[in-house]
């Protein structure tokens, strides 16, 4: 988790101390401190949370350990949850702006666009069940006036789809600098998510 962590920051999809990474274990979840420099974790300061919101461990879980609790536990699939107040996608979040199918890759998240959540103040339950509602059926969503969310299996895949959906902000914002980019239709979208299922699968190696 704390590789992971650093790793938000490393790669420009954080800054400073915002954000938050949470894994699911066997008796709950672990969750990232609130206000802690990710470079000065050590294993200790990684929280453990019950479903119930209770916490162990010396530290205070981050500010949004309910939406991670609720994704969690409405999301069995899921395995790890990575919220980032990345760049591109915190300024489209600020227009309230979701991301359309401007681009085939958009279906990484799931479907035929990436929502963009209503806004809520930041800790509330009201922020997490906007959440919750923006990702039914899909595996990413921005938060509005705040930031990102991405689901994986693991931490690999959050943040894998994380960054995919941060440079297709970057691609969107780019393209709305000239005009209002052309949209793939419904039709297509569906074919491309179809296509996903399969893609990057490699045979089995003979021998």
């Amino acid at each position: 988790m704390i590789t992971t962590a650093r790793r938000m920051n490393t790669s420009g999809l954080n800054q400073g101390t915002s954000g938050n990474l949470s894994q699911r274990v066997e008796d709950g979840f672990l969750l990232t401190p609130t206000g802690m420099d990710y470079d000065a974790l050590v294993p200790e300061d990684i929280v453990l949370m019950r479903f119930d919101g209770s916490h162990e461990g010396r530290r205070a879980p981050s500010s949004e350990w309910r939406f991670h609790r609720d994704i969690l536990a409405r999301r069995p699939e899921v395995g790890a949850v990575l919220h980032a107040h990345s760049m591109f996608c915190t300024t489209l979040a600020c227009l309230r702006r979701g991301i359309p199918s401007f681009h085939y890759m958009v279906t990484t998240a799931g479907g035929a666009d990436i929502r963009c959540a209503p806004y809520a103040t930041f800790g509330t339950e009201e922020l997490s069940q906007h959440a919750v509602e923006a990702l039914e059926g899909r595996k990413a969503c921005l938060l509005a006036n705040h930031g990102m969310l991405a689901l994986g299996k693991d931490l690999a895949g959050a943040f894998k789809l994380a960054v995919e959906v941060e440079t297709l902000a970057a691609m969107y914002w780019r393209a709305l600098q000239v005009g209002e980019p052309v949209l793939l239709d419904a039709e297509e979208m569906a074919r491309v998510i179809e296509k996903f299922k399969t893609y990057g699968q490699q045979p089995a190696l003979k021998g």
